[in-house]
C-alpha cells in the first residue's frame, strides 16, 4: 500500500507536527504543571481516545468524497495545504502571555482529567480541520483503498503523537514551575510551531503541483 520512502516522509511530518504544541499539547503541559506527571499521562490517554474519532470520521468522509469526485478530493488537498500555512502564521502572532495563562488549571480527579482530555480533542473543530488538512496530503488513490490508507496513516500519526504527548507530560510534570514562568520557552514554542506548519503546508502544496 505504501512504499518505504512515503512512510518515512509521513513519519517525519507526523513527528514534526506532534512535537509542535497545539491545543492538546498545551492542555497536557498545563495539566502536568498543575497536577504532576500522572495527571499529564491520563490527559494524553483521553486525548488519544478523541483522536480515534477524528481518524474514523476523516477516513469515512474523505473516502466518500473521493468516490464522488476526484477533483473535489484534490481541491481538499490544496485547501489543506493553505490551512496549514494559515495555522503557522497565526501561531507566529499568538502572544506568549496567552500560553502562560493556559498553563494554570484547577485541580481535577483522574477520571475528570481523562474525560477533559477526550473533550479537548474530540470536540475541537480545529482538530477536525487539521486532520482534513493533513492526512489527505499522503493519500494516493492509485495505490489501493483510500479508506484503508487513511486508517493506517491515522494510526501511525496517533502512535507518534501520543508518544510525543507523553514525553511532554513527563517533562512538564518534572519542570512545572520553570515552564510556567519561562517567557522565552513559550516564545520559542510559538515560532517553532508556526514555522513547522508553514513549512509542511508549502512542501505539500509543491508536491501536488508536480
Amino acid at each position: 500500500m505504501f512504499d518505504p520512502h512515503q512512510l518515512l516522509i509521513f513519519g517525519l511530518a507526523s513527528l514534526t507536527l506532534a512535537v509542535t504544541p497545539g491545543s492538546v499539547v498545551l492542555y497536557v503541559i498545563a495539566r502536568s504543571i498543575s497536577q504532576g506527571k500522572l495527571a499529564g499521562a491520563i490527559s494524553v490517554l483521553g486525548a488519544a481516545t478523541g483522536t480515534l474519532i477524528h481518524i474514523g470520521a476523516t477516513a469515512l468522509g474523505l473516502s466518500a468524497l473521493l468516490l464522488s469526485s476526484a477533483l473535489a478530493f484534490q481541491l481538499v488537498k490544496y485547501l489543506g495545504a493553505a490551512y496549514l500555512i494559515y495555522l503557522g502564521v497565526r501561531q507566529w502572532r499568538t502572544a506568549p502571555e496567552t500560553r502562560v495563562a493556559e498553563a494554570n488549571l484547577p485541580l481535577r480527579s483522574l477520571k475528570k482529567i481523562f474525560v477533559q482530555g477526550f473533550v479537548v480533542n474530540a470536540l475541537n473543530p480545529k482538530a477536525v480541520l487539521f486532520f482534513l488538512a493533513f492526512l489527505p496530503q499522503f493519500i494516493d488513490p492509485a495505490k489501493g483503498s483510500a479508506i484503508a490508507q487513511l486508517f493506517v496513516l491515522g494510526c501511525i500519526f496517533l502512535l507518534v503523537a501520543s508518544s510525543s504527548d507523553m514525553t511532554y507530560a513527563l517533562i512538564a510534570g518534572t519542570l512545572g514551575d520553570w515552564l510556567r514562568h519561562n517567557r522565552r520557552c513559550w516564545n520559542f514554542q510559538r515560532y517553532f510551531t508556526g514555522t513547522a506548519y508553514i513549512g509542511l503546508g508549502l512542501v505539500t502544496a509543491d508536491l501536488h503541483s508536480d
